[in-house]
């Protein structure tokens, strides 16, 4: 008799780089639609989808929402999926599928599938995919059906790099803001690279600039779903921060991770530790590389932390907030340490 609890722990499981898990069934549990919502960004593919698609198929369903974002299911996840949602068992009111690998193709099963079953879906992601123009229209001329419930959909922020797998569907490129830069830090390579060096050097006066803290900013804020990665060498601390975070003083209002305007992962050779509103959470997770990859959903309140070794991600913490304003990617810099923006 699992539970929303056990979801958690599953979707941490999931999530690990040493996951061998091939099969799962979780029929007949109380997990809920907030346990299920947790199967987001699980790296299930394709045959994830055939279980789900039987369940669906249950008559013991009560599933209404199912979130399935970030997994690259691809045209065939969403063909497995269309057979449960077609059968009349199928109550399910909301699906998300955003960031999927949908393509045109994919675009078909769906509609048929709300033809055979048309009284319960009424929201229905298909954002971050690459649908195309006909694929598109299919779904709105769904929605000028009468005799089906939809009424919500969401097919935009689509185009062909969202086919990518991964979170590097979400990349997005990146370069340091002068303007913010501390006088001790050196910016190179086409400001994509920081480096800490004693001898301060001579920038010009800017109300945005760091003047203690050994801190940058980068120019492009992240807004939608974004994904960048970074090479670090020494102590560093990867960020995400309002652009109202002050910059003059050396107090917590100033410091990465120290107040309610940033949040900011520690790290070095040895350890990770994670902070935001001076509360430190040390990891767990130890350091196995030295390139880390960011992932921000602004909207939905996601920032998570990844590990990248020879092509394989590992999770090395996620937290779920609530962006007030326009967030940017920032750096603090020890000595002898630099970042460079990959």
């Amino acid at each position: 008799n699992h539970t929303y609890q056990f979801c958690e722990s599953l979707s941490s499981a999931l999530q690990s780089s040493n996951s061998v898990l091939r099969e799962l069934d979780l029929s007949n549990n109380d997990l809920k639609d907030s346990g299920v919502k947790l199967l987001s960004i699980c790296n299930l593919t394709a045959q994830s989808c055939e279980r789900l698609s039987s369940a669906l198929q249950s008559s013991n369903s009560v599933l209404r929402e199912l979130d399935l974002s970030n997994n690259d299911l691809k045209d065939s996840g969403v063909k497995l999926l269309s057979h449960g949602l077609k059968s009349p068992n199928c109550q399910l009111e909301i699906l998300r599928l955003s960031g999927c690998m949908v393509t045109e193709e994919g675009c078909g099963y769906v509609p048929s599938a709300l033809s055979s079953n048309p009284s319960h879906l009424r929201e229905l992601d298909l954002s971050y995919n690459h649908l195309g123009d006909s694929g598109v229209k299919l779904f709105y001329e769904k929605l000028k059906d009468p005799n089906c419930s939809l009424d919500q959909l969401s097919v935009d922020h689509g185009g062909e790099s969202r086919i990518t797998a991964g979170l590097k569907k979400y990349a997005c490129f990146l370069t340091l803001d002068p303007n913010t830069a501390n006088t001790q830090l050196i910016l190179s390579e086409e400001n994509r690279k920081v480096t800490r060096v004693d001898e301060d050097q001579s920038y010009p006066d800017h109300p945005d600039r760091f003047d203690v803290c050994h801190q940058v900013l980068c120019r492009g804020s992240v807004c939608g779903r974004c994904y960048w990665e970074t090479e670090c060498s020494g102590d560093v601390e990867i960020s995400v921060s309002y652009k109202s975070i002050s910059r003059k003083g050396q107090g917590n209002e100033c410091v990465f991770g120290l107040n309610d305007q940033s949040w900011s992962l520690y790290c070095s050779r040895f350890r990770y530790s994670f902070r935001h509103k001076n509360i430190w959470t040390a990891l767990s997770v130890k350091p196995i590389s030295s390139r880390i990859g960011v992932y921000v959903d602004h909207s939905a309140g996601t920032l998570s932390f990844y590990s990248i070794s020879r092509n394989t991600m590992s999770l090395i913490h996620t937290v779920q907030t609530t962006f007030t304003q326009t967030a940017y990617p920032g750096f603090w810099i020890n000595a002898r340490s630099s970042v460079k923006l990959c």
